[in-house]
């Protein structure tokens, strides 16, 4: 009997130790502020049992999204989201094609297509300011970047982003991440503009879930379809080196954000493996899922993936079914993209998941001494 409760006692300790081993992952950047370590140990420590609510908001009107989500809700989301972006060349016809995304010199998405006269200094800072404000509500910070081709900087036809079959060729995808070329000085240059409000935020103490380069795996950014590892791979890694130890940005946590794998003709986003940088360049792996397309094997592969690490919804267009919903425990955050709140998903679709015993919204999150923990229940 005694050889029996012993080996019970072993196993016991194995499995629990394999289960808490997973909290014990550190930033990828030995670097990071005590901020950046402080969220990521949180995100651990609900890991698999709770869900955290998320909205995203674009420059033009940086809190239109949440005040939606309150109307319908009565709670107000952890999860705030916002995107460097660029600006929308001329003419407007052009420019309407790519209002869903939120380009920065327009009003918000189907308001109007108007652009808002508003340099791209003042907006980025807006931003910024609004980060700033939000964190101190106890409020968890994601910032994206919707990018032009390097060579444009920040103003650019929507196409130079949305580029099809139109993206670099391989001699050019070699030049952009071979170091000292014209076309990597050139996107060099290009994220030198965004370093500076970065670097607020980091003066500021204000940790940030960082997801550049989303979709990857996709067709349809300048950035996707470019599998292996002298493909998109390359590109990140330059990005997390260049930011983390050219900058010395560490109040990073780097978000790799794949769409969720589908076979649509012209639409297509390729498996989850061709694109993945290594456990070592991702702290948290995110899917985007669109259509309702919550396969069980979106969860289960990126969690796979990623070695039992964080996972999340970086951008939904609709809430998941309930059943869904249980099915999924370990999604850490989701992220409705914008004016989605409203024309996909009705009212008794949001108080449904702003409501489950699993969703923690800004209510459950107690930041009294500017650290992130569940208010005790």
């Amino acid at each position: 009997m005694k050889i029996f409760k012993g080996i019970c006692l072993f196993l016991c300790l194995l499995v629990c130790g394999g289960l808490n081993a997973q909290n014990n992952f550190k930033p990828v950047n030995p670097n990071a502020t005590p901020e950046a370590k402080q969220l990521l140990e949180f995100l651990y420590s609900i890991q698999g049992k709770y869900t955290l609510t998320g909205q995203h908001n674009f420059a033009s009107d940086l809190a239109r999204y949440d005040d939606i989500v309150y109307q319908k809700t009565g709670k107000r989301p952890v999860v705030w989201g916002s995107d460097f972006s660029f600006n929308a060349a001329a003419p407007l016809d052009s420019a309407r094609k790519y209002q869903h995304c939120g380009p920065m010199n327009m009003l918000v998405p189907f308001t109007g297509v108007q652009f808002n006269n508003k340099t791209t200094k003042e907006l980025r800072q807006g931003i910024i300011d609004e980060a700033i404000k939000k964190h101190k509500e106890g409020r968890i910070i994601t910032l994206m970047w919707h990018c032009c081709f390097p060579t444009l900087g920040d103003d650019c036809d929507g196409s130079s982003i949305w580029a099809f079959s139109n993206g670099p060729d391989s001699k050019a995808w070699i030049e952009l991440t071979t170091d000292g070329t014209s076309l990597n000085k050139a996107w060099k240059k290009q994220m030198d503009g965004i370093v500076p409000y970065l670097k607020q935020l980091q003066d500021a103490k204000v940790p940030v879930l960082w997801r550049p380069y989303h979709e990857m795996n996709g067709i349809w950014f300048w950035w996707c379809d470019k599998p292996g590892d002298m493909g998109f791979k390359r590109l990140w890694i330059m990005a997390y080196n260049y930011f983390t130890n050219h900058h010395k940005l560490n109040n990073l946590l780097w978000v790799w954000n794949t769409n969720a794998p589908r076979d649509i003709p012209g639409d297509e986003a390729g498996p989850y493996r061709y694109f993945y940088p290594g456990r070592e360049y991702v702290d948290i792996a995110a899917a985007d899922v669109y259509r309702h397309d919550y396969k069980q094997s979106h969860h289960d592969d990126l969690l796979k993936l990623h070695g039992n690490k964080l996972i999340a919804l970086g951008e939904i267009g609709d809430f998941p079914s309930l059943e869904q919903y249980r099915a999924q425990p370990n999604w850490s955050w989701f992220m409705i993209w914008g004016y989605l709140i409203n024309s996909r998903n009705g009212d008794d679709d949001a108080i449904a998941i702003y409501n489950h015993s699993r969703s923690v919204t800004l209510d459950k999150i107690d930041f009294s001494q500017n650290t992130y923990k569940l208010k005790q229940r």
